[in-house]
């Protein structure tokens, strides 16, 4: 397998990809770790920072980054999956709100680690710009700031921009206004994930590569190498968890796309904005993101791929012709400035982890010695490095503020057997595509993404 043709990210780190050595046969171990992502990589590398005598050993399929980490849109952000509303309603306005300050507390964490250990991810906390492109898409704006000053966060977290505001920040087509935020940074997530491997092996981390997991169970993490007996086994595998015997309706494995465009000269960037390296989206429902890379290229996804009955993940999903299409024209409506034919180069995509209630989570089983992470819909960048850092103190038996955050042990329920579970995630991404077309036709806000909004519990 060619590493480097899954993502423009992937391609462009200074390293080889050379897969490091399998798991040579049953070893000991005092944590065993199940996947070499930001999850993985993240917990093995705070639990040998606390305790270096620790045995910990991280077990990967293919390579360290191979999944989302290596993949994803490069925003380490403070969003999270659950709304404040919906957190509040489940644990509590003062528990939803410690949720939200420890993500942007993990933000600057991130960066804090980056600059440690010397990892050159291209870091830039540059915040986020979300565009409003029409008066509906406004309202949703005014509606999310409102929502940020009822749970007391302050124009230092999230501010309305008018529309001459957000065009000194990305000057995009039809912007009629927007929110900033300063809680995210730009990164290279390859660069990130690959320099976080190196950081967890110089502190006595074992990875072992190409060694595929056929069994998870307490005390054990089985492959066809042998087995690691471990009193603790961390599933870390995000969307790839239904490949996993008997989890095969934990996450739904939903598909999201990348294009990446050739590097961009100084003149169109002049004309497009994203001087700090602003990560941007705007507030239609069918989500799309974006940032400008390091080497000046516009590195652009979003949803839309299809659900795969029975949660079925392959490599030849990644790549759905359609999708890209619809993800070169939406930028070329965002930005004239490219041009009728926007140049790109690159694209890619690959499975995120949505659980059924569409609540990330992180949590141990005592009685069994299995914990997990997971759940990010897509978030996961930032909200891995919280989950490694409670993973550390739950495995160490260190009670926190992280343990007591509410996300800790939440248990969402499992999605529907299927045909149900392909009906409703595919219908979903009809109802809000439906909903943007509609938005646009009657410049009245969609009642049926409303809706659906609301069975999601958001």
């Amino acid at each position: 397998m060619r590493y480097r043709d899954l993502s423009y990210w992937l391609s462009s780190v200074d390293e080889p990809l050379a897969p490091r050595p399998g798991l040579p046969g049953d070893t000991d171990a005092d944590v065993a770790i199940v996947g070499a992502g930001y999850t993985g990589l993240w917990t093995a590398y705070y639990l040998a920072v606390a305790d270096p005598s620790l045995r910990i050993v991280v077990l990967e399929k293919q390579i360290a980054g191979y999944g989302a980490s290596g993949r994803n849109g490069g925003w380490c952000s403070a969003l999270l999956p659950t709304s404040l509303p919906a957190l509040a309603r489940r644990h509590g306005r003062d528990r939803a709100l410690d949720m939200q300050r420890a993500m942007h507390e993990t933000v600057r964490e991130v960066g804090r680690v980056v600059a440690a250990e010397g990892i050159d991810c291209d870091w830039r906390a540059g915040g986020t710009v979300v565009l409003a492109r029409s008066d509906v898409q406004l309202g949703r704006a005014r509606a999310a700031v409102a929502e940020a000053r009822e749970y007391g966060l302050a124009d230092e977290d999230l501010v309305l921009l008018d529309a001459a505001e957000a065009a000194v920040r990305c000057q995009a087509d039809g912007v009629r206004g927007g929110t900033y935020t300063p809680h995210c940074a730009a990164v290279h997530p390859a660069k990130l994930v690959r320099g976080l491997a190196g950081a967890a092996e110089r502190r006595g981390v074992r990875i072992f590569e190409r060694t595929p997991v056929t069994a998870v169970r307490g005390g054990a993490a089985v492959t066809p190498a042998g087995v690691v007996r471990a009193p603790v086994v961390v599933r870390a595998t995000e969307g790839f968890t239904p490949t996993l015997p008997g989890q095969r309706r934990t996450v739904a494995p939903v598909y999201s796309l990348m294009v990446a465009t050739e590097p961009l000269p100084e003149a169109t960037w002049a004309e497009i904005g994203l001087a700090d390296r602003e990560t941007f989206s705007d507030y239609r429902h069918v989500i799309i993101y974006g940032q400008r890379t390091a080497d000046g290229r516009l590195a652009f996804g979003g949803r839309g791929a299809p659900y795969h009955f029975g949660s079925r993940v392959h490599p030849d999903y990644d790549r759905e012709p359609r999708v890209f299409a619809a993800l070169r024209r939406a930028l070329g409506e965002l930005f004239p400035a490219l041009g009728p034919e926007v140049p790109v180069s690159h694209t890619w995509g690959g499975p995120l982890g949505v659980a059924r209630d569409w609540a990330a989570s992180v949590g141990l089983d005592r009685s069994t010695g299995l914990a997990w992470a997971g759940g990010y819909v897509g978030d996961g960048v930032g909200t891995s490095n919280l989950a490694g850092r409670t993973l550390a103190d739950l495995i160490r038996g260190k009670e926190s503020d992280l343990t007591a955050l509410p996300w800790v042990n939440h248990r969402s329920p499992r999605w529907e057997p299927e045909p149900l579970r392909w009906l409703a995630v595919n219908a979903g991404l009809r109802i809000m595509f439906s909903a943007d077309r509609a938005e646009l036709r009657t410049a009245r806000p969609s009642r049926r993404a409303a809706a659906f909004s609301r069975l999601l519990g958001h």
